[in-house]
């Protein structure tokens, strides 16, 4: 029986997997890096270990720190959630050879689905279907996707069109594989045009029993990372859904499968034929949806299976239970690619504080004032609806994600809503190449209104904190000759501004009228109709939530303070992370295009090209230096000649 479990990982997963614990009377165990020291999930623990050091390799992957924290905080069991060391077999040896529970397959398991090369053989002699690419290719075969054997979440993958591009992709692939997994073995298979991911999850006795818990549709995905996650999948024939079932059976009984995992398949909706991809050896960031539709805690299964409660109790009848959609939140620009952000989350709120909404999940790693390392992923929540139709579901999902307070970085919350509430979505006609040009939906004139509301919050702003006249109006003048002016900026570029006077009567604004008006609320009067918006002031960041949603502007000075401009062909870090390679040096003529140097931030590398022809005369960094967002990385002079050209 396990009676103390130490969780080695962190944030959301960690959080979930102590909810199940405090349920069922088990004790906690929390590891945590010196980054995550303040994060909500430590303080949820029982009990909380320090890892010295920040990075992934000084702390959540030593096998032999984790254990060591086991044996301190008197931890029986480990779980190892997902990523990080969740799919080492040499972890799960390790645990079990220090006489603790491990709450995971066996390690036999873990290693014969490591291998994704040697996946596909287990499972083609166990019946189950395989996508197998030629030895050697021809023009006919393409496109080709290139996949590392090891590891996922996108790394290590090329999508090839033309025969002359896969060596090059081959060798890229092997880099990114060997530097992200250790391991730069990669294979080739056929590339599925608009094929859909569709898993499937099992869970095992570890002696030869599989149960099946239905199927997920993952297709909804960017860069290869998943973004939107349901159940059950859509616009799936009933013959379909239970042959991807019994092949999962298969795959499971195949290796004698233990505890909670996840069976991922490509499938073909032109041919309704489907294709094995891996086995997820772990419980799967997307658990949620199965949990609400089959009304179980996949936590709880994992724990009974662990401790040798088999499965007789756990039998499933029937079909599964209304829908479930799942969402990932992740701070990331979408006016900069989607590139990870990092920094403090000022306010964090999906529901109002104290709020519950019926059919709404969140786990959720972090909180308001928590800061968003750049040594991890930029995930910062899975919110989670529920419904009895698909189409209730999306709808309540967006409407939550509207209206949630989120302030001090950007998010892709945007883009999850308009996903919910596109018809092509709607219909379930879901693949993974959805997210290819898709263009996030937001009102044009939400940022107008916006910026009103911003512009009066400051004026109140202004006029409480001033220490001398506090009883004249703001702005207020004897002769007014022109209005105050607001000019703020966009997370897009572009320039918004607020006319506005001020006087004894209060504020006058063309088109609109100042019913009420405070530093954090202001309601506006449009035509006859009211909204009201709740502002939040940092620094020069401003941040409205309306009606509509949210918007986050950023005031633009009168004047521009020459020290914080930098000189012409300066490459500015686009986001805070490490500098992992320079191939340049000063003096040296590149490009237009050419890369200059790669950084390294929340598992993603950005290489930083010269904008143009030209010759380096500055590099201010060296691999490895740590970087924040905005700093001068190397300035290119343009060549006289390109400049000429313009």
């Amino acid at each position: 029986m396990i009676n103390r479990l130490l969780v080695a990982n962190r944030a959301e997963i960690a959080s979930r997997v102590f909810r199940t614990c405090r349920k069922l009377g088990i004790e906690t165990v929390a590891v945590h890096s010196d980054a995550d020291a303040a994060l909500p999930y430590v303080r949820e623990a029982d009990h909380a270990v320090r890892l010295p050091g920040s990075a992934p390799s000084e702390t959540y992957l030593r096998i032999d720190l984790v254990l060591e924290a086991a044996r301190r905080s008197g931890a029986d069991a480990i779980h190892p959630g997902y990523g990080f060391l969740s799919e080492n077999p040499d972890f799960a040896r390790a645990v079990e050879d220090a006489g603790l529970t491990w709450v995971g397959p066996t390690p036999g398991s873990i290693d014969a689905m490591g291998s994704k090369i040697g996946a596909k053989e287990i499972m083609k002699a166990a019946g189950v279907p395989v996508l197998e690419a030629p030895a050697e290719p021809t023009e006919v075969d393409l496109p080709l996707l290139v996949k590392a054997s090891a590891g996922g979440g996108g790394r290590g993958m090329r999508v090839v069109r033309r025969l002359e591009d896969l060596g090059g992709e081959i060798a890229k692939a092997e880099a990114e594989a060997l530097s992200a997994f250790g391991d730069g073995t990669v294979f080739v298979e056929p590339y599925v045009e608009r094929g859909r991911h569709v898993e499937v999850q099992i869970v095992g006795n570890g002696q030869g029993d599989v149960l099946v818990l239905g199927e997920r549709d993952c297709s909804l995905q960017r860069r290869h990372q998943k973004v939107v996650e349901e159940s059950p999948a859509p616009n799936l024939t009933e013959d379909v859904a239970d042959a991807l079932h019994e092949a999962a059976r298969k795959a499971g009984e195949a290796i004698d499968y233990r505890g909670a995992g996840t069976v991922e398949f490509l499938y073909d909706p032109g041919s309704e034929r489907f294709f094995f991809l891996e086995m997820n050896t772990r419980l799967q960031v997307e658990h949620p949806v199965t949990e609400l539709v089959h009304g179980v805690d996949l936590v709880e299964m994992q724990l009974a299976v662990a401790e040798g409660a088999g499965l007789d109790g756990w039998a499933v009848a029937g079909e599964p239970m209304g829908h479930a959609i799942e969402v990932r939140l992740y701070a990331e620009d979408p006016a900069a690619d989607y590139q990870p952000q990092s920094g403090r989350l000022t306010t964090f709120e999906i529901l109002p504080p104290g709020e519950q909404s019926e059919g709404i999940r969140v786990d959720a790693g972090f909180e308001s004032g928590s800061e968003v390392s750049t040594h991890y992923d930029a995930m910062l929540a899975k919110v989670i609806a529920y419904a009895e139709t698909r189409t209730a579901a999306a709808r309540k999902l967006a409407s939550v994600l509207s209206r949630a307070r989120i302030h001090g970085l950007v998010t892709n919350r945007d883009l999850l809503v308009s996903i919910l509430r596109d018809p092509t979505f709607q219909a379930g006609e879901v693949s993974t190449d959805f997210l290819t040009g898709f263009e996030t939906d937001r009102p044009g004139s939400v940022s107008a209104d916006a910026a009103v509301a911003a512009a009066i919050a400051l004026a109140e702003h202004a006029r409480e904190v001033r220490t001398v006249q506090r009883g004249i109006p703001v702005a207020w003048r004897n002769v007014a000759s022109q209005p105050q002016r607001t000019v703020f900026q966009t997370l897009d570029g572009a320039e918004v501004t607020a006319e506005w006077w001020g006087g004894r009567d209060g504020y006058a604004i063309d088109g609109h009228q100042v019913v009420a008006a405070s530093p954090t609320e202001v309601t506006l009067e449009t035509d006859g109709v009211r909204a009201t918006y709740r502002i939040a002031v940092n620094g020069a960041d401003v941040d409205v939530d309306g009606p509509r949603g949210h918007t986050r502007l950023t005031r633009v000075p009168r004047f521009v303070d020459p020290a914080e401009q930098v000189a012409s062909g300066s490459l500015l870090a686009p986001m805070p992370g490490t500098v992992v390679t320079v191939a340049v040096e000063a003096g040296q003529q590149v490009e237009a295009g050419q890369p200059v140097l790669v950084l390294e931030a929340m598992k993603m590398q950005h290489t930083v090209s010269a904008p143009y022809a030209g010759t380096v005369t500055e590099i201010d960094v060296k691999p490895g230096a740590q970087v924040a967002a905005g700093e001068v990385l190397a300035v290119v002079e343009q060549s006289m000649v390109e400049e000429e050209q313009q």
